[in-house]
């Protein structure tokens, strides 16, 4: 009989701590810093296809129902 402490299991973490808060707002901007940034280099290095696709989501926004 295998012993419970040893989970073969994946392991599950633990909840952070509520003080932690402001760390993750830290690391949520820089990601949708980092974000934006691949969006602008995306729409530099292939304007023709982010033309497109700029298009085709106006076009969703233009017939999307409210």
């Amino acid at each position: 009989m295998p012993d419970p402490s040893q989970e073969s299991g994946p392991s599950v973490p633990e909840p952070e701590p509520e003080g932690n808060d402001a760390d993750r707002r830290r690391r949520r901007a820089q990601f949708l810093r980092e974000l934006h940034e691949a969006k602008a280099l995306r729409e530099r290095v292939q304007p023709r296809r982010a033309r497109t696709a700029r298009m085709r989501q106006q076009m969703r926004m233009r017939t999307f129902r409210w």
